[in-house]
């Protein structure tokens, strides 16, 4: 850890600041927590999604995946129609291997919706992971499962699970690579910029927001998403001349502008202080693209960006969680005062 005298900090970096500045109170603004189950988001944000579950009778229009109508006699590997048995964790199931034309699905669930992966293919049991809207994930086979609207056709997909099943009716056969693996720095390709507060930093990174990073950069600099999601909650109506939009004290807590994006892994990364917000919710955005423009809204002592990965809660401020930056050597953590460049090169 690079050691700075206190006063120097004080002058020199801007910060931001949330209630839970010392440790001890709540996150940052408050906002519902939306209801357990199967939604992506809660909905007292300005400009935030609402909840929806996942329909237990799901409509199937525009549905075209079936193995059947995707085989070729004449093609190498595994015939798809072949009804192959799969045995995982005790239980069989009627299934086929993975079709050669259909790698990979992505998911088509509504924009800031996420899908539900399930440990078997069905609805019956809780589940084990979840994936927002495009994402694209390996498909390890094709089953047979439950029926819903008359479709039981399930993929088993590759993922942070043991084992899991998404619901054939909410994704699409696809041969598109997923996006580099990792998490990048919030900057466009090739910005360098100066971590001003890093991880469990003095002036407001405790608590919930322990894990966040703020950068020091001029007015009006491009956010870009550190990884591929969904805006899930977005706010930007703190406008030039409003009494927080160039910082203020804790007075002005609920008012900066920010972004939320949920990942396909069922975290999100939060991008606050924001001078304009660029993205709307339920915009899918790709890694790299740009989600608003640094400012100093809200709780805040001069422009700068307040970068943070979170779990998923369903607000738009959630606990922080430690992150590594693909593209920050040697252990992708930027300490405070350190200067990094951004590869985040779409």
């Amino acid at each position: 850890m690079r050691l700075r005298p206190p006063l120097l900090l004080v002058l020199l970096a801007p910060a931001c600041y949330s209630p839970d500045h010392g440790g001890d109170t709540a996150a940052w603004p408050t906002l519902g927590a939306g209801p357990a189950g199967d939604s992506s988001s809660g909905t007292t944000a300005p400009g935030s999604t609402s909840d929806a579950p996942e329909p237990t009778i799901a409509s199937t229009s525009g549905w075209t995946t079936d193995a059947s109508s995707t085989s070729d006699p004449d093609s190498t590997g595994p015939d798809p129609t072949d009804p192959t048995t799969i045995t995982d964790s005790g239980t069989t199931t009627t299934g086929v291997l993975p079709d050669p034309s259909c790698p990979r699905v992505r998911v088509l669930v509504p924009p800031g919706e996420i899908l539900n992966v399930r440990p078997q293919p069905s609805t019956a049991m809780a589940p084990v992971g979840s994936l927002a809207s495009g994402a694209i994930v390996d498909v390890l086979a094709i089953v047979q499962g439950e029926a819903i609207d008359a479709v039981d056709t399930w993929y088993q997909v590759a993922g942070n699970w043991p084992e899991g099943y998404v619901f054939g009716a909410w994704v699409e056969c696809t041969l598109d690579e997923p996006s580099a693996a990792g998490y990048f720095l919030p900057l466009e390709c090739g910005t360098t910029a100066t971590v001003t507060q890093g991880n469990f930093g003095p002036f407001s990174h405790q608590g919930t927001a322990a894990y966040a990073f703020d950068f020091g950069l001029a007015l009006g600099t491009p956010l870009v998403a550190i990884e591929e999601g969904t805006v899930s909650h977005a706010y930007g109506g703190t406008m030039p001349g409003d009494p927080c939009y160039d910082g203020g004290g804790m007075e002005c807590i609920n008012s900066a502008n920010y972004v939320t994006l949920q990942h396909p892994d069922g975290t999100t990364s939060n991008y606050a202080h924001l001078s304009q917000v660029s993205v709307a919710v339920g915009q899918y955005v790709p890694r790299g693209a740009v989600v608003g423009l640094t400012g100093s809204t809200g709780w805040s002592t001069g422009p700068h960006a307040h970068v943070a990965r979170q779990e998923g809660c369903g607000q738009a401020f959630c606990q922080s969680i430690a992150v590594q930056f693909v593209d920050v050597a040697p252990d992708g953590i930027p300490e405070g005062g350190e200067s990094v460049t951004s590869q985040n090169c779409p």
